[in-house]
């Protein structure tokens, strides 16, 4: 029992820096997961991986103007995934190219901006920890501000649902209610990204650019494995993602490998077990199919 507790439970019993890496790793399930949900029944999710690369400029600019400041970080990369997410609607409106396609060049760009830049001003550290972050080195002011994000993010979502739900499942049904004020859908819109954005950013603290979207997006895939309806969804991927932080943080401290990739594969290892056990997975459906009578 005394193993299972030094294990298990003695490292954040005996370590504040493991305490504030599992708050802000709780806090970002509880935020980030449920925005991936959507993103996923909208068919964007690669939408996610796009606007985590395209903060980095943001990032990269700050960190050359004001140093390792989290809120001049946070601030500089919130605009850049705006300016990212508004470029690409521009070009898709003046174009010919989809959304999708002129985010993919954007993000590549932008990526490549913010390693080149950061390459220059600082040091291979530097890099590193912006790129892949480090949720044991989580302070006091990054805590204050993923728990902030958090918190605007859930009652923010909770305000937006209803009008998320119908643009999701029923867009020409909301565009028909909203006749005469036709920035309303809109707005649903815009509002969804700025949400997807400021979780990455407040992600990068923990898991860095690279690593931020995978908190988002693998337990919210993992999920619909699991569920038709998208309230068990959205509590199913925030169980996941919690759980993945909490085991990958555990692994992370007792095997002595990054913290944010070592997340990210628990959950990789939470969305192979639903591949495999899953309603929706490969098991059930193999059970399922009718066996042939000889």
């Amino acid at each position: 029992m005394s193993d299972l507790y030094d294990l298990l439970v003695g490292p954040f019993a005996e370590f504040a820096f493991m305490r504030r890496a599992l708050v802000a790793t709780l806090a970002l399930a509880m935020s980030a997961a449920p925005l991936g949900v959507f993103l996923t029944l909208r068919r964007m999710s690669l939408l996610g991986d796009a606007l985590s690369h395209a903060v980095l400029p943001g990032v990269a600019l700050a960190f050359m103007l004001f140093g390792l400041s989290l809120p001049a970080m946070a601030l500089g990369g919130v605009a850049a995934g705006l300016v990212v997410a508004a470029l690409a609607g521009v070009i898709s409106r003046a174009t010919a190219l989809k959304e999708d396609a002129s985010l993919a060049a954007l993000y590549l760009v932008a990526l490549a901006l913010g390693v080149t830049l950061i390459s220059r001003q600082g040091s291979q550290i530097d890099l590193l920890h912006i790129l892949f972050g480090s949720a044991l080195g989580v302070d006091e002011p990054g805590l204050l501000l993923v728990a902030g994000v958090a918190s605007v993010s859930v009652v923010a979502l909770a305000a937006l649902y209803r009008g998320l739900v119908l643009e999701t499942f029923d867009p020409l049904f909301l565009a028909a209610a909203h006749t005469g004020r036709a920035s309303r859908p809109w707005v649903w819109q815009q509002s969804f990204l700025m949400l997807v954005v400021i979780n990455l950013v407040a992600g990068f603290q923990t898991l860095g650019t690279l690593m931020a979207v995978g908190l988002m997006m693998i337990p919210a895939v993992s999920a619909r494995l699991w569920h038709e309806s998208l309230a068990a969804q959205l509590l199913n991927a925030s169980a996941q993602a919690a759980a993945a932080g909490m085991s990958g943080l555990l692994l992370s401290y007792h095997l002595d490998t990054p913290s944010g990739p070592t997340i990210i594969g628990c959950a990789g290892a939470l969305y192979a077990l639903s591949l495999l056990l899953s309603p929706g997975g490969w098991l059930p459906r193999i059970l399922k199919r009718p066996h042939r009578v000889a």
